[in-house]
């Protein structure tokens, strides 16, 4: 098939319109075109009374070859390429006579790491801390409506990862010269997520819809072999030399296994320090620290659609956002919600952590987005590997009393942040955040020259999406958690550099950022540990 880009339309094109742009741009009659399929389909809002759709079509013709060479020069006229997942091995047939592969931890790294291994017949022995999904949605609602937190079962911790209590967003930057995205995507659509996310340029799934998918995929390993253990936190290594050789389990129990996968997000702040003390290489890495900031969804619609806004092909707007302020930071917006809420996001008892989430429908009231400042170990945490977690910790303890010390988060209205004086009453952004919010001086809850920065980066956001500084706007703190402060270092074989056998993978050993390139990862070092198995 050739694939094509750019064929732009506009946004209220009529049906058979793509086709006759397929047959313009190829310069070929109706009869010469066999079919086509939708690849991507992305939009141009830069005029917002003319909004442009953009498509990439994969189109079949009869003269193909010849159609390839006459347009060989044009950068929008390509040969479809292959992207077909193909397994690289096969699980040995000695394997009984083996110990099993081991993945710590179940959230989108894990679940995908299990998955590939499963598919290949490998089996593998997956550990998750927390609970099932749908137990573990309980505690997560539990502590939002009740104050209740189970350090073991919340946002953080439990089958699906962090990414379960999100907008499940499902798109990345990195580089996918395999395609292992296709892979992720068509896994999940098998499980029962919207098909549109094949296509869409921004894919997302929401909350609800993620539980029953992770269901579904956790019943399609146990089919092929492997095997759950929920509730089942690892505290230890065992290894011989640099060889590791098992797992010991808060139980007390030991698993046998020279072949362990490590996926466990970033927030498994004891197990990075456990690590450390076994002496596995890590680094303190960069990561970001700030508030989360909401706005009416409706505002947001129209900044960025104008008369556009509520189109059903539009959706609920989203927004990207870069400042390089005047004291050498950068302040960005992050993981942005649209139509959804912020979220109590902490692990750890007497800390207050935010975070955003979204259903499928994005049809709450609000938009939401982390503004943070980028922070590094060199500047701002110098020191050990686990200095940014220290970081961590005394920036989530801060919010934790700035709230009121019962898991209320602190806030305050952008009016009043901007011109640094004392919270007032809320205005017409309501907030999202349960258990409930405190409003107080926000200057508190980061270092000054984080607070400096954001306050410089909020008004050149409004510049680029008008009602962006509205005084009535609302800031929740903290988010700390937007990526693992540490990364435990591993080669190209994506072993640890100390630890033969030990794959460090996903966000929380600093390779991910992400359900999209989590997943991803989970299907690099699945295969890296299968061609390792392969030939021992």
């Amino acid at each position: 098939m050739i694939r094509l880009t750019e064929i732009k339309l506009p946004l209220d094109h009529g049906e058979g319109d793509i086709e006759k742009a397929i047959l313009h741009k190829l310069k070929i009659k109706p009869e010469q075109m066999l079919s086509y399929n939708l690849f991507k389909r992305g939009y141009d809002a830069r005029k917002k009374a003319k909004i442009l759709l953009i498509y990439t079509l994969d189109v079949d013709v009869v003269n193909e070859p010849q159609l390839l060479q006459q347009f060989a020069s044009d950068p929008h006229v390509k040969l479809t390429p292959d992207m077909a997942y193909k397994f690289v091995a096969q699980a040995p047939v000695d394997l009984a006579q083996r110990d099993r592969p081991v993945v710590i931890g179940f959230g989108p790294c894990g679940l995908f790491s299990a998955l590939i291994l499963a598919q290949m017949g490998f089996k593998p022995i997956v550990l998750e801390r927390g609970k099932e999904v749908r137990e573990r949605t309980k505690d997560t609602f539990g502590f939002w409506r009740k104050r209740e937190l189970n350090t073991e079962s919340n946002v953080q911790f439990g089958e699906g990862g962090a990414g379960t209590f999100s907008d499940g967003k499902l798109y990345s930057q990195i580089k996918d010269p395999k395609h292992y995205s296709r892979k992720v995507i068509e896994e999940f659509i098998a499980a029962g997520a919207p098909e549109e996310i094949a296509y869409v340029s921004k894919p997302h799934i929401g909350t609800f819809k993620l539980v029953t998918m992770i269901e579904k995929m956790r019943a399609k390993i146990i089919e092929l072999g492997g095997e759950i253990r929920f509730s089942t936190r690892v505290d230890d290594i065992i290894t011989d030399g640099d060889q590791i050789t098992g797992l010991v389990l808060a139980n007390g129990e030991t698993i046998n296994s020279r072949h362990v996968i490590l996926a466990v997000g970033h927030s498994a702040r004891d197990t990075f320090e456990m690590l450390h003390q076994r002496g596995v290489y890590m680094e303190a890495k960069p990561f970001s620290v700030g508030f989360r900031i909401e706005h009416k969804q409706s505002v947001i619609d129209e900044a960025r659609f104008g008369p556009n806004a509520g189109n059903p092909i539009l959706g609920a707007a989203d927004y990207k956002l870069v400042h390089h302020c005047k004291n050498g930071r950068t302040v960005y917006s992050f993981c942005m919600c649209p139509g959804g809420t912020v979220v109590a996001a902490t692990s750890e008892q007497g800390r207050v952590v935010t975070n955003g989430m979204s259903q499928y429908s994005r049809a709450e009231r609000n938009a939401n987005s982390a503004i943070v400042v980028g922070i590094s170990p060199e500047v701002d945490y110098p020191g050990d590997p686990l200095a940014g977690i220290k970081l961590q910790r005394q920036l989530e303890t801060n919010a934790y009393h700035l709230g009121g010390a019962n898991y209320d988060a602190p806030a305050q209205k952008i009016g009043d942040f901007l011109k640094a004086q004392d919270a007032t009453e809320l205005g017409d952004v309501q907030p999202s955040f349960t258990p409930g919010i405190h409003l107080t001086d926000l200057s508190k809850a980061l270092p000054k020259f984080a607070i400096d920065a954001i306050r410089e980066a909020i008004p050149a956001f409004d510049r680029k999406i008008k009602g962006f500084a509205d005084d009535d706007a609302l800031l929740t703190g903290v988010e700390t958690r937007t990526s693992s402060p540490v990364c435990i270092k591993r080669g190209k074989d994506y072993q640890s550099i100390t630890l033969k056998g030990f794959f460090p993978a996903g966000e929380g050993a600093g390779y991910a950022g992400g359900i999209l390139s989590a997943g991803i990862d989970g299907i690099k070092v699945a295969e890296a540990l299968a061609l390792d198995m392969s030939k021992a």
